[in-house]
């Protein structure tokens, strides 16, 4: 009876144990005072008038007056408008060139950066200054540089190309967004590949350097392989950005020459104010949609490779 009465005095003190070691499913109130303001904000000011713009999208509704019923419509003469189809066309190309060129830059900077040059430091500091700075800010200056500096020094030295604003011409006119959006994106893109260079061990370079491997083997078959999951990353946080590129354009070219670099973005919000709101809402329903499947397709990527945004 003694041994009984032990067996039931321990099992219970088991259960005790369990049971303060289980963690509690109720919930602290504090929680519900901090999601549930959010939610409300996140509802009023970006679910609901998204639900009322997809409304009147089916609808000829200008943004004021009366408006009746137009069923699909809009989608259809979406997909025959070709003033839409350009700027869908100049959007994807326009990201996929910027995507390209800021990752370039950025991995060679981050190359540059964690190599053993003298004040290294301020260096970094120097190079990551552009991102401080607002890109309307940024465009508005070289909006400058380009309209008046450089065709002024290109006129002085005898550079004809150069003499006239690259802005105005509707064949060169991105190669300036895309300049300007590198030198401002770059420096983002350059701190996450030093976080992946420093996470290398030294010891790996300085035993390929003494197999006789030179910098660039070095780079090729340790750093690059090695910080794959971060350039990945970059690609994917990239498109994603430039495909929504709106306030670099404005201040640079305004869309123009003619509509030759006008975005989908800048697209939808010129219709806004412009008495297209019906057509422009399920503009913005097309390229939501058509962002939402790429990004679904870059998380597939990013679980294949195993990489954590």
């Amino acid at each position: 009876m003694p041994s009984t009465d032990k067996k039931k005095n321990r099992k219970a003190s088991t259960l005790a144990v369990a049971q303060q070691l289980r963690p509690s499913r109720k919930v602290d109130p504090t929680y519900y005072w901090m999601i549930i303001p959010v939610l409300l904000l996140f509802a009023l000011f970006s679910t609901v008038p998204a639900v009322i713009g997809g409304f009147f999208s089916f609808t000829n509704y200008a943004g004021y007056g009366d408006w009746k019923m137009v069923g699909l419509r809009n989608f259809q003469n979406i997909f025959t408008d070709p003033e839409i189809l350009a700027s869908y066309a100049f959007t994807f190309f326009f990201a996929i060139v910027a995507t390209i060129t800021v990752n370039v830059v950025a991995l060679l900077l981050a190359l540059g950066l964690n190599s053993r040059i003298k004040w290294k430091t301020g260096i970094r500091g120097i190079y990551f200054i552009p991102m401080v700075l607002s890109g309307l800010i940024i465009a508005y200056v070289f909006n400058y540089l380009f309209s008046n500096t450089v065709p002024t020094i290109a006129d002085s030295l005898g550079i004809a190309p150069l003499a006239t604003s690259i802005l105005a011409n509707e064949h060169w006119a991105w190669a300036a967004i895309v300049f300007v959006t590198v030198w401002q994106a770059a420096p983002g893109a350059t701190i996450i590949y030093l976080a992946g260079l420093q996470s290398i061990s030294p010891d790996l370079f300085e035993a390929a350097s003494l197999d006789g491997a030179g910098a660039w083997r070095q780079v090729r078959s340790i750093s690059l392989p090695l910080i794959a999951g971060y350039v990945v990353i970059n690609i994917i946080l990239g498109f994603k950005g430039y495909l929504g590129t709106y306030e670099i354009i404005v201040a640079l070219t305004g869309g123009g020459p003619g509509t030759a670099t006008q975005s989908v973005a800048m697209r939808i919000f010129s219709g806004f104010a412009g008495g297209d709101y019906s057509y422009q809402m399920a503009n913005a329903i097309i390229f939501f949609i058509i962002t939402l499947i790429i990004s679904l397709l870059q998380l597939q990527i990013l679980r294949r490779r195993e990489v954590s945004l």
